[in-house]
């Protein structure tokens, strides 16, 4: 087993080569330690590290080889989903919105159990920190509200022209998924072309993500983190057009028709 690197609070990262192997016991694991301020937060995320820790655990920074990413372009959409994003945008009553409720959007992701998972990473020191960073305007939430309430979602970092995702959860069938849609139209509207899955699922995978070499991501990294950041994170309806130009030969358009 490879010697694990220990950070105190202003030692800078290792090189991200030096993270763990596929034969080890943790794959990607780069470093252990260190503080979870802004700019950490900020220097890790630049070099596409992340922190991810259980309760009783330092905290442990990541950097998988390979990544798993998702491709704006790549996003499917089935037949299934596709007539419950119809109905979802045509119903009165039922909205995508940006950064309304973050606080209960990570407090829901923290509390929703995950299936070979023991516990939750998302722990109130993970939580505190990126309330703290969503405040500064670096994270985001995008939510699905279905009869005016809050039904599922999903928060992320958002540097550049890139979103790294963190996690989602639903309340409802299908919500995260719906904000997941949402996410990628956004990401479409705005020149984001990639959003950093970070773990490996089957359900990711369903969805159009794939694994890429670490090198790979790190020089997608290079292109987007220098661009002007996002804005205006507010979601408008007219963004599910950005899925019909998308998928345009598999599903019908989502868009609400013009009064």
């Amino acid at each position: 087993m490879p010697e694990l690197i220990w950070l105190d609070d202003d030692d800078p990262f290792p090189p991200t080569q030096l993270a763990w192997g596929t034969q080890s016991d943790a794959p990607g694991l780069l470093a252990a330690g260190g503080d979870l301020t802004l700019q950490r937060l900020e220097q890790a995320y630049r070099h596409g590290i992340y922190p991810w820790f259980s309760p009783g655990q330092p905290v442990l920074w990541w950097s998988p080889d390979p990544r798993m990413v998702l491709k704006v372009a790549d996003f499917r959409v089935s037949k299934t989903f596709a007539k419950t994003l119809r109905r979802f945008v045509r119903a009165a009553g039922n909205e995508v919105r940006i950064d309304h409720a973050f606080g209960r959007v990570i407090e829901a992701c923290a509390a929703t159990p995950r299936a070979g998972q023991d516990g939750t990473w998302i722990l109130p020191q993970m939580v505190q920190a990126y309330r703290h960073w969503h405040a500064k305007g670096r994270v985001h939430s995008v939510e699905t509200w279905i009869d005016g309430e809050l039904a599922g979602g999903l928060y992320g970092v958002a540097i550049g022209r890139m979103f790294f995702g963190e996690s989602m959860f639903s309340w409802r069938s299908e919500a995260s998924k719906i904000a997941l849609a949402a996410l990628v139209c956004f990401c479409r509207a705005h020149g984001i072309t990639l959003v950093d899955c970070q773990q490996n699922t089957g359900h990711l995978a369903s969805l159009g993500a794939r694994l890429i070499d670490r090198a790979a991501f790190e020089r997608h990294l290079s292109r987007s983190l220098g661009a002007t950041d996002v804005a205006d994170w507010t979601y408008d309806v007219s963004h599910w057009t950005q899925l019909d130009a998308l998928r345009e030969a598999q599903m019908k358009p989502l868009s609400r028709p013009q009064a």
